[in-house]
């Protein structure tokens, strides 16, 4: 990670508090995780944009191939991807001057390092779920887990 685990907290508190979000790899398959995140995320009231090359409307809302087709711009990205094309996803949320970054998988090395090199703030590797208030108890169960393993920010 590229804070500290109290500098982590801070940034989830930022993300959350951010109304207009992409997802990008939100899925077109409603049984998908992904596709249950994004849901979630509109369902609270947050002007969740999906991002997926290959869907045109995600849950009645236009989709966007990349993040710099969004118009107007987003405050953050949530980024669901596969590891094979974060790295471009990233780029393009620089390229859009997206500042805030939550990426749900584990970020590697490199991600982190390339984060840091295009002045992007990243959250990486906690699901979102366990974050939000009155989320369902086994997405709490896992945060609890986290905690007691000493692994979820404070």
């Amino acid at each position: 990670m590229t804070a500290s685990s109290a500098g982590t907290r801070q940034l989830i508190g930022e993300f959350l508090k951010c109304r207009r979000i992409a997802v990008v790899g939100a899925s077109r398959n409603p049984r998908d995780f992904n596709a249950g995140l994004f849901r979630e995320f509109l369902r609270r009231g947050y002007d969740a944009v999906p991002v997926n090359p290959h869907a045109a409307e995600l849950e009645g809302r236009t989709c966007y191939a990349r993040v710099q087709d969004i118009p107007p711009p987003v405050e953050a990205a949530l980024l669901l991807t596969v590891p094979e094309v974060t790295r471009q996803v990233l780029d393009d949320c620089a390229q859009a001057g997206v500042p805030l970054i939550w990426m749900r998988r584990a970020a590697d090395v490199g991600t982190m390092e390339l984060c840091a090199a295009r002045g992007l703030r990243l959250i990486a590797g906690y699901c979102p779920f366990m974050f939000l208030p009155g989320a369902p108890w086994f997405h709490r169960f896992h945060g609890w887990v986290l905690k007691l393993a000493g692994a979820c920010p404070k």
